[in-house]
């Protein structure tokens, strides 16, 4: 959604600025604060949120550590589908924002129970976490959208939580390829009601998009 201009200025430099306050944001304080296995467990909404999702091997951790400037803030599961809690990061100092890292999904040999508390715990989360201002939903750029990303996107439809898509890895295909899996992206996004219409194109390994995403964060964590 394109800014308008503040104070006069043009709104290419506002968008440079902003891209500024966030690298300045994310450069500073970011801090692990706790891990959550239930709501009982979820801290004080006291800070905007905005929460990543994606299927196992997404590369969710490596996206999280390349945006908060990390090595391993964020880390992976050894087992796909094993981590089933909310990961809550404090960014900024005072504190300005939070980072959610939720536990991944389409985890094809996770039991029947842990597939049910995963869903569990993510619907009641999106629904009534007043705080959450936006939620990322990784896609791995190899592949485009999949089955489970598209259940993803409904629960978010359903909960009315609005939603950026991420295409990740952009830099494990050919310049083509990259192009035909954002179109396909693009299309999935002007399908669902909550999603954004802009999709995020990036390589946490070569740093492309990462300074665009900070700023898109702290522009949607500081909607009123």
């Amino acid at each position: 959604m394109p800014r308008g201009p503040r104070h006069g200025g043009d709104p290419v430099d506002d968008a440079d600025d902003l891209t500024e306050q966030a690298r300045r944001l994310f450069a500073g304080r970011v801090e692990f604060l706790k891990s959550a296995p239930s709501l009982a467990f979820l801290p004080d909404p006291d800070f905007p949120e905005l929460a990543f999702a994606g299927r196992s091997n997404v590369g969710k951790s490596s996206l999280i550590n390349a945006v908060t400037g990390r090595k391993s803030i964020a880390r992976a599961s050894v087992t796909p589908g094993r981590t089933q809690e909310l990961n809550f990061f404090e960014v900024g100092e005072p504190t300005r924002l939070r980072l959610v890292d939720m536990p991944g999904y389409g985890f094809a040999k996770a039991p029947i129970k842990v597939v049910d508390n995963w869903k569990r715990l993510v619907r009641d989360f999106l629904r009534g976490r007043v705080v959450l201002k936006r939620t990322l939903v990784l896609i791995d750029s190899r592949h485009g959208p999949k089955p489970v990303d598209r259940e993803m996107m409904q629960m978010l439809d359903e909960a009315a939580v609005g939603y950026r898509l991420v295409l990740t890895k952009a830099d494990k295909i050919k310049a083509s390829e990259l192009e035909a899996a954002l179109a396909a992206t693009q299309a999935e996004a002007r399908k669902h009601s909550a999603a954004f219409p802009v999709v995020h194109v990036t390589s946490a390994e070569k740093g492309m998009g990462i300074a665009e995403l900070r700023a898109a964060i702290l522009e949607d964590a500081q909607l009123g």
